[in-house]
């Protein structure tokens, strides 16, 4: 069927391909999203969206401003963007019925950040493991389980789920810290994972520094986002971000589960909401170590302009 309505929602072109070299239809997407909307709505709410679109013949992009002529009962909030230096009015899928419209626009991807509107403390932090180029898929997961034994030093316990696309993201829910120091803790987690295997694992922001090894990414703090679980990637086949237990986390794969596939694979319960940790209190070693550990974004500007002053010295010498 090329057109139809759920929930008072307009679908159209679901026959249609998706988007370039994607081999998926507009249906395929929509589908996917609407069985998984209970899962994934809890996910989004409250939360200010961002959202990865494609259209055929051009190429994806990022939207954070909510589209023009958006019907009235979507709801927004108003935040300030540092890259556009100006207010936007994000999306807050609150409901099945926004989370459908969305995907008539074509909205694959969904990053949201960790807060909610209107409360002033995060609601987790994130270590978004990234393999280097031409690696094997493993060397993820051994880091996976470094980042493990950290929190597990630590006194406190994560869910992993695959990125969708190249890597894992470790989540741990927090309470009663304010985001200064969820980001402090995130340095410190990050930079413990790697002295358990410094020849595995990196907190290397510059590409070039990480000599071949996994990079531990400990910037999704503050404003920054990750991709929701069970939220599509812009990928051939749209592979999904699955949740996969620390039992069977040897076997993950960032695109064995699919839009197409996503039904079968994890049936109708919810393994994220499951595997998840209630929300523990951030002990005080771990925030005191982070706090000494430098921004990893600010370091790596300062470093770059430095390596950038000096090579110029050195052409000019």
């Amino acid at each position: 069927m090329a057109d139809d309505e759920r929930d008072g929602v307009r679908l159209t072109s679901l026959d249609q391909p998706l988007g370039d070299g994607l081999d998926v239809t507009k249906g395929d997407l929509v589908d996917h999203l609407d069985a998984f909307s209970e899962r994934i709505v809890p996910l989004l709410a409250g939360r200010p969206l961002t959202i990865k679109r494609v259209r055929p013949g051009s190429a994806p992009f990022m939207q954070k401003n909510v589209s023009k002529g958006a019907p009235d009962w979507v709801r927004t909030v108003t935040v300030w963007s540092e890259a556009a230096r100006r207010e936007v009015h994000q999306v807050l899928c609150d409901d099945r019925r926004t989370l459908l419209w969305l995907a008539n626009q074509r909205a694959v991807e969904f990053h949201v950040p960790n807060f909610r509107v209107g409360e002033h403390e995060p609601t987790g932090l994130v270590l978004d493991l990234d393999p280097p180029e031409g690696t094997d898929f493993d060397v993820v997961v051994r880091t996976a389980h470094l980042v493990r034994q950290a929190l597990e030093d630590a006194g406190l316990a994560g869910a992993v789920k695959t990125s969708g696309a190249k890597g894992l993201h470790v989540v741990v829910p927090v309470r009663g810290a304010p985001f200064e120091d969820v980001a402090a803790a995130t340095r410190a987690l990050a930079a413990r994972t790697e002295r358990l295997d410094p020849e595995l694992a990196t907190t290397a922001y510059i590409k070039e520094d990480r000599g071949g090894k996994v990079f531990v990414d400990s910037t999704r703090a503050g404003q920054s986002t990750i991709v929701a679980a069970y939220s599509p990637r812009i990928r051939r086949g749209l592979p999904v971000s699955a949740p996969v237990s620390w039992d069977s986390v040897d076997q993950a794969r960032p695109g064995a589960v699919t839009v197409t596939t996503a039904r079968r694979v994890l049936g109708d319960d919810d393994p994220w909401a499951a595997a998840l940790p209630a929300p523990q209190e951030l002990p005080a070693d771990v925030v005191a170590e982070g706090h000494t550990i430098p921004i990893a974004r600010v370091q790596a500007m300062h470093e770059g302009r430095r390596r950038a002053r000096a090579k110029r010295e050195s052409d000019g010498g």
